[in-house]
């Protein structure tokens, strides 16, 4: 019997807020977190803007030594877990632990150290490598972290799917839960590469956008767009088996109720020109949760602002829902986030709950001209009130990685 897995805790660190509710206020509200570029010096970048964290406390969760020990995206990581974690409301002296699973990731990992303890080699020598530097920069170390922090025995996998790594780790989890292996997840994504490498190496595969305007820079499936803006972040979730937390009385967000991943075998970079693996990966996702594809009110699409992701992740919402595409409200919010890669799927999951929730779409800021080949409705420029029962998020990433997930608005029965 496949067991109910609904969502308990949230945490959130973006580039619109510290936290999920001034995240959520912030993104209905269309308010842009890009930015001039600070945490390095972008004199010699082509690129000078991107979606960084602002005015983060990080000693309201870390004590100063060990978080200065720490990379920038598990420092993230920790504190959407901790955010979530405290949410939920859950007891450590009642959880068992064996049963108790992580599931939060990252599509580059620790970045940040790999940037500084690269330069530090070069200018210094070998020998002054952090001994942090291993630990650092290993993905798996950001859900290790969580997971040592609050004694979480059970699997601790870090999925690593590239930009759709936090979608991934959030349906993996999904599945642990209803399948029987535990009762109780961390899942989601974390992510800090806003660094001269991090920056360089997006700008030289010319997958960022140039324009360096804050305003006409991540504008998702507009016909001006040309590029995505990177950003950071994380957002992490708490995963837990219905009769669980329906047995501590636990204040229930939703449900994931569908859940696929394929790869288009296409491309290293470029989505599948048929649009084929993410067609699959939807329809399989609304066979897993038994859903109609009529019933879904809103789409969060990857929507990054790049000419053939959202070109071809248009055509495969077509494919799928035919006639039907154009009813459904969707709302691309890296135009207000950036694109924080491996983070974003968590983030991303957070603001479709929040959305089922509160009934409201958020919007695609920014949008203003229309491209033909990208005719469905956007949700343009301004949040829209409307009844919402099931919402979808995609995640797409390079090597022609595709996830989906399902949400339903939260019901008893």
């Amino acid at each position: 019997m496949r067991r109910r897995v609904v969502i308990t805790g949230l945490g959130a660190v973006t580039p619109v807020g510290n936290d999920v509710l001034t995240t959520w206020k912030s993104i209905v509200n269309g308010v842009n977190g890009i930015d001039q570029i600070t945490l390095f010096d972008a004199k010699n970048s082509k690129v000078k803007i991107a979606a960084e964290v602002k005015n983060l406390n990080i000693e309201d969760y870390l004590e100063p030594k060990e978080a200065r020990r720490l990379d920038r995206t598990i420092v993230f990581g920790i504190i959407a877990a901790t955010q979530a974690y405290k949410d939920s409301g859950l007891n450590t002296d009642e959880i068992d632990h064996d049963r108790f699973g992580t599931f939060v990731s990252s599509g580059i990992g620790g970045l940040w150290t790999i940037n500084e303890e690269a330069r530090k080699a070069h200018e210094k020598g070998m020998d002054r490598i952090s001994p942090f530097f291993i630990p650092n920069a290993i993905i798996n170390l950001v859900g290790g972290n969580i997971a040592i922090r609050f004694q979480a025995k059970g699997p601790a996998l870090p999925v690593v799917t590239a930009c759709s790594s936090g979608t991934n780790s959030i349906g993996e989890a999904f599945r642990y839960i209803r399948d029987g292996y535990i009762e109780i997840a961390f899942a989601g994504g974390s992510e800090a590469p806003i660094n001269e490498l991090g920056v360089g190496g997006f700008a030289s595969m010319k997958a960022l956008n140039f324009s360096n305007n804050k305003d006409e820079a991540s504008i998702p499936f507009d016909k001006r767009r040309s590029g995505f803006v990177i950003g950071e972040g994380a957002g992490v979730i708490i995963l837990e088996e219905y009769e669980h937390a329906k047995n501590r009385n636990a204040k229930i967000y939703g449900e994931i109720v569908g859940y696929s991943t394929t790869c288009d075998a296409y491309h290293i970079t470029q989505p599948d020109e048929t649009a084929y693996g993410i067609t699959k990966c939807m329809e399989n996702a609304l066979l897993d949760g038994r859903v109609d594809p009529n019933w879904i009110d809103y789409i969060n699409p990857h929507g990054t602002s790049t000419y053939y992701n959202d070109k071809l992740e248009t055509l495969g919402i077509k494919n799928v829902f035919k006639d039907y595409a154009y009813k459904i409200n969707i709302g691309a919010t890296k135009s207000m986030t950036a694109h924080s890669l491996g983070a974003v799927g968590g983030i991303e999951a957070i603001i479709c709950i929040k959305a089922l929730q509160d009934g409201i779409v958020p919007p695609t800021i920014n949008y203003v001209e229309q491209d033909p080949d990208c005719d469905l409705n956007y949700t343009p420029n301004h949040s829209v009130k409307r009844p919402l029962r099931y919402a979808m998020s995609n995640g797409l990433g390079f090597g022609g990685q595709n996830a989906t997930i399902i949400f339903k608005k939260w019901e008893e029965n």
